[in-house]
């Protein structure tokens, strides 16, 4: 069978049960079902995908994945990360769109924190939206911004879906979760200027309201009692990971336990607390480690066939630019952001892309955080981007879909153009990557 009637056969059987509404672990099991059928040898091949679904998800490296979700999930049911909002909120007085700036530094705080966009946008949403609301904001400064800062999760560790990658590529999952740092703050200070400029601009988008006075302490005591102490566990990960000090695993392990230390020091830990932590960290890693599982044979299946080194063979005959090959990946990415989730993404374009870059000479790490990127910004594209619906979930009664379209659009093209920077000048990816001590 030609290479393209296998890649036919495979991504059209798992997009097609997908756009029918079949989970997405349970579309990429049937695809690995057919696939096994036809090119592995019927119930041999069936054999071989269970084998390859077991030992996908008791893979190491996904270990750092599920205590990252249990750090993030500590932090938010005990009601710490909603005191980082309401300190950094109170650090902004007489600016311009205070609240809308409070909600770019919350979620770039956050997003130390829990490693999960989804997380992100819905916090900051149901915490500063009706706040907001209340106070006159124009929906495209109010839910413009936290959708656009909710999705740096995906970059800056500890970053749920760095480390999928990670897993899936085999690129060094450190160097994914360090790589995120730059981009993901180039991309709050962006989203931070776009709400101060448009604020100065127009003064109705986010109208003034009399902020009471405070003594110096009163404003910056809870961001020394909440957000510095917390942000020692962000140092504590990244830190360990870039001075050698710590694996991917054994920092996330520090973080997770630093979570729950911090509970018991602040006094909100109880065992009803812990146990909906566990839970949640239960349900949402239970859900990311099925997926693997059903993609554990995909790419397996398509080197097996023939179809992935056709491919790559393909590519080298046309000998094209490197940079334009790079450039096709993310617009693909990006298409495909407007129809399907992350998680999919990564798991049926990065079989594909991986021999690629590695036959052309591509530096994986860099082209990691740009997938990452383009990812990030595909959950804000309309009709099917997540963090859409995660606004529209804690969104006032009365907004519509296409007010949250409306606001989110100047941050889709701002990140654009960051896409673009980072695209052009690599050293803003790679250089804190070649600073890890091995």
């Amino acid at each position: 069978m030609e290479w393209y009637w296998v890649m036919t056969l495979l991504i059209g059987t798992t997009m097609g049960l997908m756009l029918f509404g079949l989970p997405v672990a349970f579309a990429f099991f049937s695809a690995n079902i057919v696939g096994a059928m036809v090119f592995l040898g019927g119930e041999t091949g069936l054999v071989q995908v269970t084998r390859n679904a077991v030992d996908s998800v008791v893979n190491f490296t996904l270990a750092p994945l599920l205590m990252f979700i249990a750090m993030g999930e500590i932090l938010f049911q005990c009601g710490l990360a909603v005191k980082c909002i309401d300190a950094i909120e109170r650090l902004f007085t007489r600016v311009p769109g205070r609240l809308s700036l409070a909600a770019v530094g919350g979620g770039i705080v956050f997003s130390a924190l829990s490693g999960s966009s989804m997380a992100n946008t819905a916090m900051l949403g149901s915490t500063l939206i009706p706040e907001m609301t209340r106070r006159g904001y124009h929906p495209s400064i109010s839910m413009g911004p936290i959708m656009a800062v909710g999705g740096v999760a995906m970059l800056i560790p500890p970053s749920n879906m760095a480390i999928l990658l990670g897993t899936v590529s085999q690129i060094p999952i450190s160097y994914l979760l360090i790589g995120g740092i730059v981009p993901g703050v180039m991309i709050g200070l962006t989203h931070a200027s776009i709400v101060l400029v448009r604020c100065l601009i127009n003064p109705n988008l986010a109208p003034n309201y009399e902020v009471p006075r405070l003594p110096f302490w009163e404003r910056w005591r809870p961001f020394v009692i909440y957000v510095m102490p917390l942000m020692l566990l962000f140092v504590v990960v990244v830190g360990s990971i870039l001075g050698g000090l710590a694996t991917p695993t054994e920092s996330a392990a520090l973080g997770a336990m630093g979570a729950l230390l911090f509970s018991v020091a602040y006094g909100r830990f109880s065992l009803r607390m812990l146990g909906r932590s566990l839970y949640g960290a239960a349900m949402i890693g239970g859900m990311m480690l099925l997926i693997i599982a059903g993609s554990g044979t995909f790419s397996q299946i398509l080197a097996f066939s023939g179809a992935t080194q056709e491919l790559v063979a393909l590519v080298q005959e046309i000998d094209p630019d490197p940079i334009h090959v790079v450039i096709g990946m993310l617009m693909i990415l990006l298409l495909l952001g407007m129809i399907m989730d992350s998680l999919s993404m990564i798991l049926l374009t990065i079989p594909f892309y991986m021999p690629l870059a590695q036959a052309l000479g591509i530096d994986v790490i860099w082209l990691g955080i740009l997938v990452l990127f383009a990812i990030e910004i595909s959950g804000m594209t309309p009709p099917f981007g997540l963090l859409l619906f995660a606004m529209k979930g804690v969104s006032p009664p009365g907004t519509t879909t296409v007010m949250i379209y409306r606001a989110v659009a100047p941050f889709v093209v701002a990140e654009l153009v960051l896409l673009s920077i980072l695209l052009l000048y690599p050293p803003l990816v790679t250089y804190l990557p070649s600073l890890i001590q091995n």
